[in-house]
């Protein structure tokens, strides 16, 4: 009597503690995802911030007007309403004839596009 009861109590234990190891483990599996989640995001976006930075100091570097690249860029989507434009490469080839800018259009319904720019007899024309 006294064993089966020991036992009893003995399975009642371990069966709490392999409930509680699987509530844990899958409480900590759901806060990870969440936490690398978050990360992600916040790691994207400073990865867009830099390149959009680096874009921009590579076309000052070159002497490129931002202003104007920027103008020729919103002609060229125009008439679409942008909500961002964001110069993400510039394509410095030799020759001002094969100069590229490339920008991510962000229109006002949160689509985004890709838009290249190209550089014709002094003035910046959609590729």
């Amino acid at each position: 009597m006294i064993l089966a009861s020991f036992s009893f109590v003995l399975g009642l234990i371990v069966g709490i503690v392999v409930v509680l190891a699987v509530v844990l483990f899958v409480g900590g599996y759901v806060a990870n995802r969440r936490r690398q989640t978050m990360l992600d995001e916040r790691l994207g976006a400073q990865v867009e911030a830099a390149d959009a930075a680096l874009a921009d100091a590579r076309a000052q570097d070159r002497g490129w007007d931002r202003a104007t690249i920027e103008a020729a860029a919103r002609a060229a989507v125009a008439p679409r309403e942008i909500r961002d434009l964001h110069l993400v490469q510039v394509v410095d080839k030799p020759g001002t004839d094969a100069d590229q800018a490339v920008f991510r259009v962000v229109g006002a319904d949160g689509s985004e596009t890709a838009l290249t720019l190209r550089r014709r007899d002094g003035t910046w024309v959609s590729a």
